[in-house]
């Protein structure tokens, strides 16, 4: 099997650095990751240096809490387009979730889903399913797997849990067959990564991507 295809190549610290972004493409293009997934303020940066390779360039919206207003997050999507990132990954609004506002995630949803499907990006929804019940799981894929999206995404990697076997499973078992499954957070081994992509993950999202690939334990953290 080729992992570094399944590999979203990660960096999202608050302390990333120009040079980590530069390390980050290079490595992305020397072992053919799927992606980069940068901060921002760096979708120009690493669509500049992946110029000419086949790897994506992505980028988080609402990161990592979800909380922001829905035209904040409008604002970001308009931005990261415009700045040339060819997928977003978006974190809901887990308030509205643990509320029980399920009105306010269609609405979000609805919102940002047009602007991003205009201009033919790819749409990745956070539900950061550590933090939920398997009930709030499979009512996110009853949401977002009608809404149209492309991957719903396991999780931001800044809770207190990360991608799970048993969430990548309930995901697929309750998603309809178009919508792919990213798994993230926490995934630092070869070994887990293949357990997730058996469960029915198809993208991965790491920082210790190259460990991986290697088949060696990483130490990054996303």
């Amino acid at each position: 099997m080729n992992i570094a295809g399944y590999i979203d190549h990660t960096i999202l610290k608050p302390t990333t650095l120009v040079s980590d972004i530069e390390k980050l493409c290079s490595e992305a293009k020397e072992y053919g990751f799927a992606a980069v997934c940068v901060p921002p303020p760096f979708v120009k940066k690493a669509r500049t240096l992946l110029e000419g390779s086949e790897v994506k360039t992505a980028t988080v919206i609402g990161f990592p809490f979800g909380y922001s207003a829905v035209e904040a997050k409008l604002a970001e999507v308009l931005l990261a387009i415009v700045d040339g990132a060819d997928e977003l990954d978006i974190v809901i609004n887990l308030i509205a979730l643990k509320n029980n506002d399920w009105q306010y995630l269609a609405n979000e949803i609805n919102h940002l889903m047009p602007v991003i499907k205009e201009k033919g990006r790819v749409i990745k929804i956070i539900i950061e399913s550590g933090v939920l019940t398997d009930e709030e799981i499979i009512k996110c894929c009853e949401l977002y797997g009608a809404a149209g999206i492309d991957y719903l995404k396991t999780s931001t990697g800044y809770a207190e849990k990360g991608a799970s076997v048993h969430a990548v499973e309930l995901f697929r078992k309750h998603l309809p067959a178009q919508v792919q499954i990213k798994a993230s957070g926490g995934i630092r081994d070869y070994t887990f990564a293949r357990e997730l992509i058996a469960a029915g993950a198809t993208r991965l999202g790491c920082s210790a991507s190259v460990a991986i690939v290697k088949g060696e334990a990483g130490t990054g953290t996303y």
